[in-house]
């Protein structure tokens, strides 16, 4: 190809109107992969790719530090939380939650007592874990009939609530008792419906603590929560067998993030990723300005000299 020919892609030439002089029009020139390569592999370009590099990885350090922040002020909050729940004591279910109202998250692990009396419908609640053992929760519905409100959350319905009361947990179905007859004052914490499984999937074994399950398993109204036992008055005549479970969290709350230093952590990285981006732009504009530079070079050394065409 002519330098001609290879200037034609970036300049055309033609007579102006007035027959005097040559008007030339320039097109954009695109810089190809090897120009940007070309620019890219520039000393200058690769000192200001080492600074850039170091300001990312710096950014990036940054972002991960405001991260782990993130994660240690959230699960501070949640312990605050717990803790501010278990030196208040307990208060009556009447006073916090009503039968067939959904349950705030912020209730899951408050102290409350209930009275009433154990019926007949216990489950077991398989794959859950204790100690670092699998085995079952002990499921047992509890008919209300001491709220702490003297009946008053339930007198729209159809009759005294039950709520499901997880009692302990066992290794095995055969370790788990019934619960003892008569009335019962369960003191315990509050914790929130699960997910609906595939329901029953044995005799007396179901796989998750589904209000809806349970009101159809043991007739309703049932609250929307259940009670995971801490006490109990008279006491629990399986308490031998049954290891009791802990103070539930809310679900996620062992990685809970501060919303504040997540923004954080999400600030230093987009600065790094910016960072980066401002270098490829250096580059590619540094190829077109070389490409444009060859262009008009090669079209300098087509005009006229000594005022011959």
């Amino acid at each position: 190809m002519s330098s001609a020919e290879s200037c034609g892609e970036h300049a055309t030439q033609g007579p102006a109107e007035d027959g005097g002089e040559t008007s030339v029009t320039t097109a954009p020139v695109r810089a190809s992969a090897a120009d940007l390569v070309r620019a890219a592999l520039q000393p200058r370009m690769l000192v200001v790719l080492v600074v850039v590099l170091a300001a990312a990885l710096g950014c990036g350090a940054l972002g991960r530090w405001q991260l782990d922040r993130a994660q240690e002020r959230g699960a501070q909050a949640e312990q605050h939380r717990i803790d501010e729940l278990a030196a208040a004591g307990p208060v009556p279910i009447g006073q916090v939650l009503a039968p067939q109202v959904s349950m705030s998250g912020q209730l899951v692990g408050k102290t409350v007592s209930v009275t009433g009396t154990f019926e007949d419908g216990q489950l077991l609640v398989e794959g859950r874990a204790h100690a670092g053992r699998t085995g079952y929760l002990v499921l047992s519905p509890l008919r209300v009939s001491d709220d702490g409100t003297g009946g008053a959350t339930w007198a729209d319905l159809s009759g005294a609530p039950v709520i499901p009361v997880v009692r302990g947990w066992v290794a095995s179905p055969e370790d788990a008792v019934d619960a003892a007859p008569g009335t019962v004052t369960v003191t315990g914490y509050l914790q929130t419906s699960e997910s609906v499984g595939e329901g029953m999937v044995g005799e007396g074994i179901t796989d998750s603590i589904s209000s809806g399950h349970l009101a159809n398993v043991w007739g309703g109204p049932v609250y929307s929560g259940y009670l995971v036992q801490a006490s109990s008055d008279p006491a629990d005549p399986g308490a031998a067998s049954l290891a009791l479970l802990e103070r539930p969290r809310l679900e996620g709350s062992d990685g809970g993030l501060n919303l504040q230093n997540l923004f954080y952590a999400m600030q230093w990285w987009i600065f790094g990723l910016f960072a980066v981006g401002l270098w490829l732009q250096a580059v590619r504009d540094e190829a077109r300005a070389e490409r444009d530079d060859d262009a008009f070079t090669g079209w300098d050394d087509l005009q006229p000299r000594d005022g011959r065409a």
